[in-house]
């Protein structure tokens, strides 16, 4: 039976996290937006957004300084406008209960218009090769959860 060094495991997935939303974020300044990363958070409790907390280790050091969500906003110039967008880095697509709730939030206040989830997908035309895919939040979770009420009455 083989020993699983959870530890190592942790550390590795974070480092491969990082990078893959350093790619993203490359990804989207190579289409024109201008990205930045986003510091704040949903504060459900007085119903604002505040500024996220660090992540410390009590023993060692702070783990990460910008645990906002969503990881990133973007700006991209249209005319007179400027347009804003989310985008939430996970490597499987899938968010927590908690996270969608913050994204719903963003939505009904306004306060960030559309949220897009960036994704690894394996290449189409070279399976050995990641590509990134972006998932609107409100076609992945929203229609699908107002359908799923139709149905229900």
């Amino acid at each position: 039976m083989v020993e699983v060094d959870y530890k190592k495991q942790g550390k590795t997935n974070r480092l491969r996290g990082q990078i893959f939303e350093t790619r993203v974020r490359e990804d989207l300044e190579t289409k024109g937006w201008i990205v930045t990363k986003w510091m704040n958070t949903v504060d459900f409790e007085r119903d604002k957004v505040a500024p996220s907390k660090r992540k410390y280790n009590p023993f060692t050091k702070a783990l990460s300084i910008g645990t906002g969500f969503p990881d990133l906003l973007c700006f991209k110039k249209n005319g007179n406008l400027f347009e804003v967008l989310g985008v939430e880095v996970k490597t499987n697509g899938s968010l927590d209960k908690f996270e969608k709730g913050q994204c719903i939030w963003y939505l009904e206040k306004g306060i960030i218009p559309k949220i897009l989830i960036a994704r690894k997908k394996k290449d189409e035309d070279d399976s050995r090769k990641i590509a990134i895919h972006y998932e609107d939040f409100r076609e992945k979770y929203m229609e699908k959860k107002a359908k799923l009420d139709k149905k229900k009455k």
